[in-house]
C-alpha cells in the first residue's frame, strides 16, 4: 500500500488483532516450544544492560521453526515461522518492513554502505512497484530482498487464493527490480497461518519472524529504538525495524547511531542463510 496508508491500516487493525491473539493464536502457537520474542543472550559489554524486549501486544508471537529441507529437495512446509538465525560468532540480522520508502529508505541503504553492513528489506508489492529503482540499489549493495505481500492485509481474514495473489505479485515484482525471486516471506502484522506457510513454500520461500521489535512504528523516539536494538542484542538475533508505513525519520537515526555501536562490540551484521533456525 502507498506511503503512510501501511501506518493507517495498521492502527486500525489493532483492536481486531488483539482478538486475534486471544481467541486464534492458539492454534498457531505452541507454549514452550520455541521461547518468546525478545529473549537472547546477553547484550555485549558497552552499552548497559536492560530487559530483553517482549513480544508486542498487536503480533502473534513468531516461534522458531524446525528441521533441514525435506530428503527430497522441496522445501519443508514449516508451522512456524524462524525466529532467530544460527550461525558462528556473534551474528545479528537487521530487517527493515513496508518500504520500499523514497524518504528514508536511501538514507538506510547509504548507512548501512557507510558501516559495509548487509540488511534484509521485506517490501510490499505496491511500494516496490513504485520504487524499483531502490530494489535495483539493494541487490547492486548486497542486501537481501523478502516478500512482504502486495498490500500489507492481514493474511489471518483473507481467502487462500487472495493469499496466493498478495504473495505471487509481489515476487514478481521483487524478480524484475531485483533480479531474483525473493527466498525469504513475512506476514503483515506477524499474522501467521498454515495457507501462508503453504504458499510460500509453493514459491520457494522461507518464513522470517524476528527476535527483537523496535516497535519504531509507534515512533517512541529514537533513543528507544536504540536502547531496545542494543538491549537485545545477542547472536543469532533477528531485528525488525520499518523504513516505510509512516514518519521513519526516529528509525534512520536510531540507524546511525545504534549500528557502529553493534559492529564496536563485536557483532557481525549479515543477512539470513536458508535452512537456519
Amino acid at each position: 500500500m502507498k506511503k503512510d496508508q501501511l501506518l493507517t491500516r495498521r492502527r486500525a487493525l489493532l483492536a481486531g488483532l488483539g482478538a486475534l491473539g486471544a481467541a486464534g493464536a492458539a492454534g498457531l502457537l505452541q507454549a514452550g516450544s520455541g521461547g518468546e520474542a525478545g529473549q537472547s543472550a546477553a547484550p555485549a559489554p558497552g552499552p548497559p544492560a536492560r530487559r530483553p524486549l517482549k513480544p508486542s501486544a498487536y503480533r502473534l508471537q513468531p516461534l522458531a521453526g524446525q528441521g533441514p529441507p525435506a530428503a527430497s529437495g522441496r522445501t519443508r512446509v514449516r508451522r512456524e515461522p524462524l525466529l532467530r538465525m544460527s550461525g558462528i560468532g556473534r551474528t545479528m540480522v537487521l530487517t527493515f518492513d513496508d518500504g520500499p520508502d523514497p524518504r528514508y529508505t536511501p538514507d538506510i541503504l547509504r548507512t548501512l554502505r557507510e558501516y559495509d553492513v548487509r540488511a534484509t528489506f521485506f517490501v510490499c508489492g505496491e511500494m516496490a512497484a513504485e520504487h524499483r529503482d531502490l530494489l535495483a540499489e539493494m541487490a547492486d549493495d548486497g542486501h537481501v530482498v523478502g516478500n512482504h505481500t502486495w498490500s500489507h492485509p492481514l493474511l489471518t481474514t483473507l481467502s487462500r487464493a487472495r493469499i496466493r495473489s498478495e504473495m505471487e505479485r509481489t515476487s514478481e515484482i521483487i524478480e524484475k527490480a531485483y533480479g531474483e525471486q525473493p527466498r525469504w516471506f513475512r506476514a503483515p502484522y506477524g499474522a501467521w497461518n498454515r495457507a501462508a506457510f503453504q504458499l510460500g513454500a509453493e514459491l520457494g520461500m522461507e518464513p522470517l519472524a524476528w527476535t527483537v521489535d523496535t516497535l519504531d512504528w509507534t515512533e517512541p523516539g529514537t533513543r528507544t529504538i536504540v536502547d531496545r536494538v542494543e538491549g537485545g542484542a545477542g547472536p543469532g538475533v533477528v531485528v525488525l525495524a520499518h523504513d516505510a508505513g509512516g514518519d521513519r525519520s526516529q528509525s534512520v537515526r536510531a540507524l546511525r547511531d545504534y549500528l557502529p555501536h553493534l559492529l564496536d562490540a563485536g557483532y557481525h551484521l549479515t543477512v539470513p542463510r536458508r535452512y537456519q533456525v
